[in-house]
């Protein structure tokens, strides 16, 4: 079964800092690009970040930009979204999808480009 696992969210301050994880289980995230995504209450979901299979293309939503880095640690079969500079309005659930292109190059930032797997969510509160 393919399955995509996100893990380390939680409670932080404004300017705090945390580190994402999602990790794959049942397939190799070494062929597919992956998304960030995140919906706060009330909202629409919405593309935070996505890095290409290759690595070489990385997208940010501009209210992230400067902040929020993504990585790849292919050998721990995982991908990473470190948040700093936190902000009341980065309160959300945060997704990961996976989806597998010809091109080594894409990147989508839109759900609709992530039609494979995606995690079950966790949960990021900033709070002052």
């Amino acid at each position: 079964q393919l399955q995509l696992v996100e893990s380390g969210g939680g409670l932080v301050q404004p300017g705090g800092s945390l580190r994402l994880s999602c990790a794959a289980y049942g397939f190799t995230l070494d062929y597919y690009a992956i998304g960030w995504f995140r919906q706060a209450p009330g909202k629409e979901r919405e593309g935070v970040s996505c890095i290409s299979s290759s690595g070489e293309v990385i997208n940010y939503a501009d209210s992230v930009k400067g902040r929020f880095t993504i990585s790849r640690d292919n050998a721990k079969n995982t991908v990473y979204l470190q948040m700093s500079s936190l902000k009341p309005e980065d309160t959300a659930v945060y997704y990961c999808a996976a989806e597998k292109y010809y091109s080594d190059l894409m990147c989508p930032m839109t759900g609709g480009g992530y039609l494979g797997v995606w995690g079950q969510g966790t949960l990021v509160t900033v709070f002052s």
